[in-house]
């Protein structure tokens, strides 16, 4: 066999298994009782939705990835890519225009076999947990415009891609990757303005005690909140949430309406205070130095293995191709981007501790954010007991747990004049 579909081969099957062995323990490990920590927000009702909620999503996900590796592996072995690759060197002109309906057709095909799952997961799952607000006319422009938003901004790129590497030979990593950094950048700047408001509506927070509570926050803090945002979640989900996002004058924190609805004052202001740590930490910049970092590293390994005619034989393809090379590559660089994904979420969850002290810290007090992660938990139906290893790949934030001890631990000082109003 070749040794390059040897290793995709083993990468996928070794990752779907690895995911249906960490889905059974994560399920074997929930307790039948309450934590007594949640016994306050948790009756033993709630707790039991809450599993079953785990289960129901485990389930699905274990379909949806099931049928997904299915259908990647048909399409592999009966040729999917060489005809695919032949069709689109007939109907386009030149490599960009090529590669723009090679992979556009792949992202399409991926795209549909996804959206039942999208449906199901939106209009069955999160409706029989009472969580879906979404209707049909709100779900499909949703859906609409984020296809046209993802093609417009990834057809973009791509191109670029595509023509850097005809055009600049073996330095076309490096200005891929200069114009990617370019793209990141701009989008750090573009998104909080121009593209979120697309599917939501963000509202100044109007004047009130939860206002007059974050400025005097604000000011004991030294940190200005001036873009401090309502978000209407409720139209789409019951879930509750909140975000920091932006750099400068676009910076700007979300609170869903879902959230202000079941939050207490005192609790909102922690809240804030943990988005305002992750700025305050610098835990969003050093996201996007690894990112770019990380996007610099895959298009000089990418150019490597584009010279690799075997990676193209792998996949049955004869002529190779930049196109191609992009897309075979992802696949083979599966057990990277795994590994990679572990140190992220690893680094988040030590980010999670730290915004969570800042908050502690500049409130003065922990009880606060304890009281809404509680909350928080309790109406999003959280696992509160996922194993070891379910947290270690795939969760960026830790356990409300251990977050939880983690701040019992700390030895907060006494609040200031301005801390304590703050917090009520």
């Amino acid at each position: 066999m070749n040794t390059y579909a040897f290793i995709v081969l083993v990468a996928l099957a070794g990752e779907y298994i690895l995911s249906i062995v960490t889905s059974l323990l994560n399920i074997q490990a929930m307790t039948p009782r309450v934590p007594h920590e949640f016994r306050s927000v948790y009756d033993e009702d709630t707790y039991r939705q809450s599993q079953v909620y785990t289960r129901a999503r485990t389930r699905f996900g274990l379909v949806q990835s099931t049928l997904s590796l299915t259908v990647l592996l048909f399409f592999w072995q009966i040729g999917g890519f060489e005809w695919l690759d032949r069709v689109a060197r007939e109907l386009a002109a030149g490599p960009v225009a090529t590669g723009l309906v090679f992979v556009g057709t792949l992202v399409a095909g991926s795209t549909a076999l996804g959206l039942p799952f999208r449906i199901y997961s939106t209009f069955v799952i999160e409706e029989r947990f009472g969580f879906n607000r979404t209707t049909a006319a709100t779900f499909t422009l949703d859906l609409v415009k984020g296809l046209l938003l993802g093609g417009l901004l990834g057809a973009t790129l791509l191109s670029i891609v595509l023509f850097l590497f005809e055009l600049t030979g073996s330095w076309a990593w490096l200005w891929c990757w200069g114009a990617t950094t370019i793209f990141l950048l701009l989008a750090q700047f573009i998104a909080p303005t121009w593209i979120m408001p697309l599917f939501n509506t963000f509202t100044p927070l109007g004047t009130g005690e939860l206002k007059d509570a974050l400025i005097a926050y604000s000011q004991a803090a030294r940190f200005p909140l001036e873009g401090v945002f309502v978000i209407d979640g409720s139209r789409r989900s019951a879930k509750a949430n909140a975000f920091f996002t932006g750099f400068g004058k676009h910076k700007r924190i979300a609170l869903f309406d879902t959230l202000i609805a079941k939050q207490t004052t005192a609790e909102l202001v922690a809240v804030v205070a943990h988005e305002v740590g992750h700025y305050r930490r610098g835990h969003i910049l050093r996201n996007l130095v690894f990112g770019i970092a990380h996007t610099g590293v895959l298009f000089w390994v990418l150019s490597l293995c584009l010279k690799q005619q075997g990676l193209f034989e792998a996949f049955g393809v004869a002529e190779p191709s930049v196109h191609a090379g992009l897309v075979f590559f992802s696949l083979l660089f599966t057990p990277v981007e795994l590994v990679l994904s572990v140190l992220v979420h690893r680094f988040s969850r030590q980010y999670e501790f730290e915004a969570d002290a800042f908050a502690a810290e500049t409130t003065g007090s922990a009880e606060p954010l304890v009281s809404a992660l509680k909350k928080l938990s309790a109406d999003n139906l959280s696992n509160l007991t996922p194993h070891p290893l379910e947290v270690y790949l795939h969760h960026s934030h830790p356990p409300v747990l251990q977050r939880i001890d983690a701040l019992r631990a700390l030895r907060v000082a006494e609040p200031t004049e301005s801390a304590a109003t703050a917090s009520g």
